[in-house]
């Protein structure tokens, strides 16, 4: 078995990276200045998933898909309630920033 550690960021699924990161730097204050390697993973449900690679941190962002959805679809505000909850329980949910 081999670990997805993502891929090329599809067409029209770009990222700003410059305002990940100056939001990231906020919240991370050792991030330092540069901008991170981004790449997307190909699977999950359905919301966007991408790594970001930076020297000392790999973080994982998720967001919802762009254009229009349903009022409770990709309800990221669930999946941090979600994972925040299982946290204290099951040592591999990682720790949520933000």
């Amino acid at each position: 078995m081999s670990i997805d550690v993502g891929g090329a960021v599809r067409r029209g699924e770009e990222l700003d990276a410059a305002a990940v990161h100056r939001w990231l730097a906020e919240r991370l204050p050792d991030l330092g200045d540069a901008l991170p390697e981004v790449t997307q993973y190909a699977g999950g449900a359905s919301n966007w998933t991408y790594r970001l690679r930076y020297p000392g941190h790999d973080l994982v962002l998720r967001r919802p898909p762009a254009g229009r959805k349903a009022k409770s679809a990709h309800d990221m505000g669930r999946e941090v309630r979600v994972q925040s909850a299982l946290r204290p329980v099951y040592p591999y949910v990682p720790e949520i920033v933000g």
